[in-house]
């Protein structure tokens, strides 16, 4: 194996392994909240279908069932995190008292920034989300060093995937594009979104995962090669997850443009 090949494999198993943890800090957060409100029910619909392309895309490229099985977790996260904005809505709603508004200052929509009647469930304690953020830290570097003594053990290449590399095919390709664009797609609604909430009920590690593992999945197929074939057969999820890196930092830039407000909204109701 040669050590693009090593590096490839690495970063591949990283990215694995981020978008494995990537939905748990926010469905903890829609639990703990007894909300899912932090979230555009959009955005989370848009990212479905992203990865229901993703799911048959694996297939009609022959990818191993791993992969398959892979997006099929993603889709059920997907599924549950829209199971929580809907069943919170409908059990919890009286639990929470939304940021009074300008114009209405007694009540509030989907779109306005939800904070807890009671401290203890305004977001996970910090501890608790140290020791969590700290275990999938550890998980995903975890992953990416056994990766690394897997691969060399065995002498292959573990970025292999069951299909041939390389190969433009049309099916594959239209559907890349489509889960490319999904992904794009789905990041304005919660953008907007959070101009009205200022991204409270929104785990900020959501999106660091997301931006971890989709730079790793980039440097997964840029170290394999930068040849033009290579660049081109895999142009539509270089586009795709280099976009929503870009986008996932305009989330990220919210967060920390918003917090004084956030700060404030919570001083209002202690």
């Amino acid at each position: 194996m040669t050590l693009a090949d090593e590096g490839s494999t690495v970063l591949g198993w990283v990215s694995i392994a981020c978008w494995i943890v990537v939905y748990s800090p926010q469905i903890a957060e829609n639990y703990q909240l007894k909300s899912g409100e932090g979230l555009s029910v959009i955005f989370v619909i848009i990212w479905l279908l992203g990865d229901l392309c993703n799911i048959v895309g694996s297939i009609l490229a022959g990818l191993l069932p791993t992969i398959i099985i892979l997006g099929l977790y993603y889709t059920l996260c997907d599924m549950t995190l829209l199971f929580q904005i809907y069943y919170y809505r409908i059990c919890y709603d009286a639990g929470l008292q939304p940021l009074p508004s300008d114009n209405n200052p007694s009540a509030g929509t989907e779109s306005t920034p939800l904070l807890a009647k009671k401290e203890d469930v305004v977001s996970l304690s910090k501890r608790t989300k140290v020791i969590a953020y700290s275990a999938a830290v550890i998980f995903v570097i975890g992953t990416g060093v056994v990766a690394w003594i897997v691969a060399r053990a065995k002498g292959t290449d573990g970025n292999d995937n069951g299909r041939e590399e390389d190969i433009i095919e049309w099916k594959s390709q239209v559907i890349g594009w489509c889960s490319a664009l999904l992904y794009l797609g789905s990041r304005i609604p919660q953008i907007l979104k959070n101009r009205k909430t200022y991204c409270s009920g929104l785990s900020i590690a959501l999106f660091i995962f997301a931006v971890a593992g989709n730079a790793t999945y980039v440097g997964s197929i840029l170290f394999k090669s930068l040849e033009a074939k290579h660049l081109i057969a895999n142009a539509s999820w270089l586009m795709g997850s280099g976009g929503t890196i870009f986008l996932d930092f305009i989330v990220l830039g919210q967060f920390i443009y918003y917090r004084n407000k956030r700060a404030l909204a919570r001083a209002s109701v202690e």
